[in-house]
């Protein structure tokens, strides 16, 4: 099991090398993710976007993208459904998004001709390492998902499982986070909690362990658990927190990156082949250990 995300790319370097492509690949910080991860060897990359600015900001900031295959389409919508149909026909393995609105990438995807349905809900699935901890967390879902219902969260989940698989984790401990530890009936994410524990119980979602609801606190600190009397499987060791919606599971995120200093990477999962999807403000680095987990859950499938 990786505990790392430096453990992430060293990985990556070992399984098959997969083709990404990347939709408006005119960008600074994703040029510099992508060359690096050509360098180390765990893609082949297509460049799909304006060919003169990709040359040109590669060429300004000394990136060797000599190995890409590059695609010249300026309109940012043909280039990202250029980019999702190389997937589709199995010409590439992941596609990543580069200079465009996340709701024009998911828009291809999400095409009934061209793009990556398989029928189950998309989610955001972020893999962070947070100082002082010796494990890794999945964190799901923060961006995609606004207020997921019981059947859809039990879809996020089994798509973090797919993640945690990928990373060597077989059986995650799955938290549905609330406010409280009990169930009440007037909060909905205890409830769901409940739901979700017992479905796991009988196998409805599969190769995980759910329990809950509990806390933050209780869900990743085995100390503040015992200190609360709480007995359960998964209490202080927690793997996948799955947030109730998408504003709390947009401010844990942030929380662990620029309070706790985490690192991170972060796909869509529950298409037919991961989509690398990073915020505009994410670093190079955040971007190339996302490329990475593509590429483990790509050669995972």
């Amino acid at each position: 099991m990786l505990t790392t995300i430096q453990g992430i790319i060293d990985k990556a370097k070992q399984v098959p090398k997969q083709t990404l492509v990347v939709a408006a690949a005119e960008d600074n910080e994703v040029l510099a993710a992508v060359s690096e991860s050509v360098k180390l060897g765990i893609v082949d990359a297509v460049l799909v976007g304006d060919e003169e600015q990709i040359n040109s900001i590669a060429k300004g900031n000394g990136y060797d993208i000599s190995g890409c295959k590059v695609i010249n389409e300026i309109n940012k919508i043909k280039a990202a459904r250029k980019s999702v149909e190389m997937v589709s026909k199995g010409e590439a393995d992941l596609v990543m998004k580069g200079l465009l609105g996340t709701a024009d990438i998911l828009r291809a995807v999400l095409d009934k001709e061209i793009g990556l349905r398989t029928g189950k809900v998309l989610s955001h699935v972020a893999v962070l390492e947070v100082p002082g901890f010796e494990r890794l967390f999945l964190l799901t879902d923060g961006a995609m998902n606004i207020a997921p219902d019981l059947s859809q969260k039990a879809q996020i989940v089994q798509n973090a499982v797919t993640v945690a698989k990928a990373i060597g984790n077989n059986m995650p401990k799955v938290v549905p986070l609330a406010a409280v530890e009990l169930v009440n009936p007037d909060m909905q994410p205890t409830l769901d909690a409940a739901n979700l524990s017992k479905m796991a119980d009988r196998g409805q979602i599969k190769d995980c362990i759910i329990d809950g609801p509990l806390a933050l606190d209780n869900a990743i600190s085995l100390e503040a658990a015992e200190h609360k009397g709480i007995t359960s499987p998964v209490a202080g060791k927690a793997d996948i927190l799955l947030v109730p919606n998408i504003e709390a599971g947009n401010v844990l995120y942030k929380s662990m990156v620029y309070f706790a200093k985490g690192k991170t990477a972060g796909i869509i999962a529950g298409a037919k082949a991961p989509v690398v999807l990073t915020s505009r403000s994410d670093t190079h680095e955040a971007k190339l250990y996302s490329i990475a987990l593509g590429v483990l859950v790509a050669a995972n499938k």
